[in-house]
């Protein structure tokens, strides 16, 4: 009979029985003894259908559900009999019996399947057992020890029962926390310790309230805890308990066995807290929780448990990692092996390897039994291998059949502790499917093998696309293989002269290697020659062999093939690597690597070498305003007049973007780099005419400042280049269009300079700098009408510093942007405060001077609107002065600005007019309304009449073009005559006054007043 049928028919026993005993009370004696021997009965008929290799636990459990029925007889026959059975009686001998019994059973299941080497799976086990026997203690054991109507022997006997429980429920956990797969039958058993559990929960409850009554749904508990042990005895999988669970060594912890170890791990606290709020509540005062000591040693336990299981972790992590350090190590001794004899070895290294040092095992390889082919790496007890293969005393062993070359099967029997073949089996399996590989591949090598003969590499020969030639003493060539007519461009040149098919440069080096060989210098490889093919040069690459002595050969090997192609491509890499891709000069690479040889060169010879930075000077505006295409076009053609300049002597390269070196051949003549640095900056001042694409020309200007230093100021090649740097710099600071040379004090220079940049940082930071203000007088009568506020350095060190000492770092470093907006600010404050405490004043406005990186700033405007708003001054009261060059470099742009500032109210000055270079025909455009005449103009207008009729005229062209005039730097009288006859309007300088502070200026401004009205006709 199926089994299947046998558990359907006691599926319908259990249900036909369970029916009858909630439905006859009356009958209870009978039914519950019926429905209980048949559960014990059904275990042993499992045990007889399905013969498992142990049966030792099946009979220990039918013998506990006997028991337990017995117990359950005894007590419904003393009831039956009209008696109230005693507590404890014989009944609970037999309850108390059946605990034993299940713990034995389960305990030997869990040893057959882990071999007692589980470790990780024990304490996962023990976690949830200890939590578990925590709350058993708290709500089921302590209530028992504490009851006040219990005698001594009812606690014992009452406290055996959750103890008994608490027991099975640790084995059962054991069982489910195992690796490898867990057969049916483990649930199954699983679900009736969750009856026994809960029922005999209720039935402990009971016993402390006497609440307890037979044929109540407790009973069910123990129905399903006596149905569900027969039918795990009856389900296939039963068998499996008793053997060894397949499984490999684990690393790591599943997410649901986390959180079913960390919610166990939680239940003492969770505990400890529900104590401490129930006592709360009923405002009980006995010095702190109940159980507190029991709590306490079960949160302690877990804690040592969960450290026992962390340390286990890494202890598996550790050894995973050395299987697989040892498993790549034994792959590489596997690979190397050429035939089955050096495979075997290495699968005997490769498995010593794997083994950990301390365990002892043993390896046999052996050929299987006849017909066995299963090539399924599996385990096997040692009473079911094979007669001629040996176990080494192991219990278990690894089986691993591995094919052979030729349709022939071997084995691998490796036998160890069981716990030492579950951490390596997953390594093992590795290392069989590397044992394959390397088996085709010693399969492979036998097939060619087998077919080396002549006729086989004849035709592979044949087909090469390299050259192979068999060269007899003299060089004859006595075979030659078909491409070699493809290399040379002619017919077969068997018994030729292999010398004549090489190219005459090569023949030198083809004599060496033909006399290495002669020599004894055994065979070469990549010897470089080169053949021509017509009117072509074929790059050739030989390796010779000398088979002379060889009798199937007699001669000297050569193999050759065309390696045109790949030195082009490697020539190409080259010079990309070390030339810059758009003007073919050399780049940063290649040129330090010649000057450090140079250099080296020089100071053995006491020459002289010189190196020149060579720098556009309006390279970006060129590139901003014609485009990149023109931009690159004047790169090339300043790259091409550098190299006609320098000669073939020099190196020049490109340094990156607009800036060029130069390095001047080592000489004696100590002015040589002097010289070509004139030159240089002579040949690129001449004009560039460039196309931009479109069809249109320009015509640019390509000239460069040059900075120039040699070997006899550095100690280093790095040095001389931080030298030519800085002359470059210097000659860039000094004007555009020259050259400088290196002097031994532009290093300090340089350093002060740079100190000046961080010290103009704290002093706009530290509020160092304060204002004097020089009075704009009206020239008719002398009436200070304006002020223009200038900058002043109150340095901590130095003193008041004019801005001669700081506007140019200030440029240079970008501080003049802060600096002057703090100029803005602090000046419109200060006429602000004058015009309100003097409303009658004369003062109409303040002249601010902003700096053209200032002014290009995106927000200067709004820096504008900001500071008058701040100050609370009319945008009228502002004149802000900006330079000539401003306005002549990017016009559009400037004019925008200057009509949103016009927009405000403000007035905008061109200071130093007169000393651009362009027309004037941008006064007609731009949105302007003050001129002021430089100095220049005012120093020799009462000596040169070319300058007084050029100062007028100036005057007269503003006046037609209703713009005023301020003449700066007015000292004579007679220069303050003329300018008033000309009709210029205002004037400043030292005949009025020089720069005053602050506080002077409003009685300068009345006193200039009364003067006026004095002086004005009545």
């Amino acid at each position: 009979m199926q089994t299947r049928v046998v558990r359907a028919c006691f599926a319908a026993w259990v249900v036909v029985l369970t029916g009858l005993y909630y439905v006859f009370p009356d009958a209870h004696l009978y039914t519950w003894a019926a429905l209980g021997y048949s559960c014990a009965v059904m275990v042993l008929a499992g045990v007889r259908l399905h013969r498992p290799v142990r049966r030792l636990p099946w009979y220990l459990i039918s013998a506990a559900l006997a028991f337990f029925t017995t117990g359950d007889t005894w007590y419904n026959l003393v009831l039956a009999m009209g008696r109230q059975p005693g507590f404890p009686g014989l009944a609970d001998l037999f309850y108390l019996l059946v605990y034993p019994l299940l713990t034995g059973g389960l305990l030997i299941f869990v040893r057959a399947r882990s071999g007692g080497g589980d470790k990780a799976a024990l304490l996962d086990a023990l976690v949830p057992t200890v939590g578990l026997g925590l709350l058993a203690w708290v709500y089921w054991i302590a209530p028992f020890t504490r009851s006040a109507e219990l005698s001594e022997l009812e606690k014992i006997v009452s406290i055996g029962y959750p103890l008994g429980d608490v027991l099975v429920l640790a084995m059962i956990l054991r069982m489910l926390t195992g690796s490898g797969r867990k057969p049916r039958a483990v649930g199954v058993i699983g679900v009736a310790m969750v009856g026994l559990l809960i029922s005999d929960i209720f039935y402990g409850q009971s016993q402390l309230n006497s609440a307890w009554e037979l044929g109540g749904p407790v009973d069910f508990g123990w129905i399903v805890f006596y149905s569900s042990m027969a039918f795990a005895a009856l389900h296939p999988s039963m068998g499996m308990l008793t053997q060894p669970a397949a499984r490999t060594a684990e690393t790591g912890m599943g997410r649901n066995r986390l959180f079913w170890l960390s919610a166990a791990a939680l239940i003492a606290p969770g505990v400890l807290a529900l104590e401490y709020a129930q006592g709360k509540e009923v405002e009980i005062t006995r010095g702190g929780v109940v159980d507190a000591p029991v709590i306490a040693a079960a949160a302690a336990l877990m804690f040592l448990l969960v450290l026992a299981r962390v340390g286990d972790l890494a202890w598996s992590q550790r050894q995973a990692s050395a299987r697989e350090r040892a498993l790549r190590e034994a792959g590489t001794a596997l690979f190397a092996a050429t035939n089955e004899r050096e495979l075997a070895a290495g699968v005997r290294e490769a498995v010593s390897r794997l083994m950990p040092a301390d365990k002892p095992y043993h390896l046999q390889l052996a050929l299987p039994r006849p017909g066995d082919a299963d090539a399924t790496l599996r385990w096997m007890a040692a009473a079911d291998l094979p007669e001629h293969v040996s176990s080494g005393g192991f219990a278990n062993t690894l089986f691993c059949p591995q094919q052979l070359p030729g349709g022939r099967y071997g084995i691998i029997v490796l036998g160890a502790p069981d716990a030492v073949l579950h951490a390596v089996q997953g390594s093992i399996e590795t290392l069989s499917s590397q044992i394959a590989v390397v088996l085709d591949r010693i399969s492979l090598t036998e097939e060619v093998t087998r077919r080396d003969s002549e006729a086989y590499f004849r035709t592979l020969i044949q087909s090469a696309a390299d050259v192979i030639m068999i060269l007899d003493q003299d060089g004859t060539i006595r075979y030659a293989s078909p491409s070699a007519g493809t290399l040379f461009g002619c017919d077969d040149p068997t018994g030729g002269v292999f010398a004549t098919l090489i190219a005459p440069d090569a023949q030198d080096a083809l004599r060496v290697a033909i006399a290495r060989i002669a020599h004894g210098s055994g065979d070469l490889e990549g010897v470089a020659l080169a053949a021509l093919r017509g009117e072509r040069r074929v790059e050739i690459e030989c390796d010779m062999r000398d088979l002379r002595e060889d009798p199937t050969v007699r001669g000297l090997v050569v193999t050759m093939r065309d390696v045109t192609e790949q030195r082009r491509l490697e020539d190409d890499l080259t010079h990309q690597a070390y030339h810059d891709s758009l003007t073919g000069l050399a780049n940063r690479v290649l040129f330090r690597n010649r000057l450090e040889q140079a250099f080296a060169l020089a100071a053995l010879s006491d020459a002289t070498l010189g190196v020149l930075f060579v720098d556009l000077d309006d390279f970006k505006e060129i590139n901003d305003t014609l485009g990149h295409a023109v931009g690159d076009q004047l790169l090339i053609t300043v790259a091409q007049r550098i190299s006609a300049v320098i000669g073939a002597g020099g190196t020049a390269a490109r340094m990156g973007g607009d800036e060029f070196a130069v390095m001047i051949a080592p000489s004696h003549n100590a002015d040589a780099a002097e010289d070509v640095a004139a030159r240089l900056v002579a040949a690129l001042a001449a004009p560039i005419e460039l196309a931009d694409g479109e069809g249109g020309t320009h015509l640019v200007n390509g000239a460069a400042s040059v900075g120039v230093a040699t070997n006899l100021d550095a100690t280093s090649a790095t040095e001389l280049l931080r030298h030519a740097d800085l002359a470059l710099y210097l000659a860039k600071g000094l004007g555009k269009g020259g050259w400088q040379r290196y002097q031994n004090d532009l290093h300090t220079a340089m350093v002060q300079r740079l100190e000046m940049r961080t010290q103009l940082i704290e002093a706009i930071e530290g509020e160092q700098f304060v204002l004097q203000y020089q009075p704009i007088v009206e020239l008719a009568d002398q009436r200070i009408t304006g002020v223009e506020a200038l900058v002043r350095w109150q340095h901590p060190v130095r003193g008041l510093l004019g801005p001669y000492h700081f506007i140019e770092a200030a440029e240079e470093s970008g501080a003049i942007v802060g600096i002057g907006t703090w100029v803005m600010r602090e000046a419109l404050r200060q006429f602000a405060q004058w015009r309100a405490s003097q409303p009658s004043t004369t003062l109409r406005y303040v002249s601010v001077n902003v700096s053209p990186r200032q002014f290009r700033s995106p927000d200067f405007a709004d820096v504008v609107r900001q500071a008058l708003a701040d100050a609370g001054a009319r945008p009228e009261w502002l004149l802000l002065e900006i330079t000539e060059s401003l306005v002549l470099r990017d016009a559009e742009k400037v004019l925008a600005d200057l009509k949103a500032l016009r927009a405000l109210g403000v007035r905008v000055a061109i200071d130093d007019f007169g000393t651009g270079y362009s027309s004037l025909s941008y006064l007609r455009q731009m949105p302007v309304d003050v001129l002021k005449l430089d100095k220049s103009f005012i120093d020799d207008i009462l000596h040169s009449r070319q300058q007084h009729a050029l100062v007028d005229a100036i005057v007269t062209l503003a006046g037609n073009l209703d713009l005023s005039v301020v003449a700066e730097g007015i000292e004579e009288p007679g220069q303050h005559t003329a300018l008033d006859t000309m009709g210029c309007q205002y004037g400043q300088g030292y005949l009025f006054a020089k720069p005053q502070w602050p506080a002077d200026i409003p009685a300068m401004a009345a006193a200039s007043a009364s003067l006026a009205a004095l002086a004005a006709p009545r």
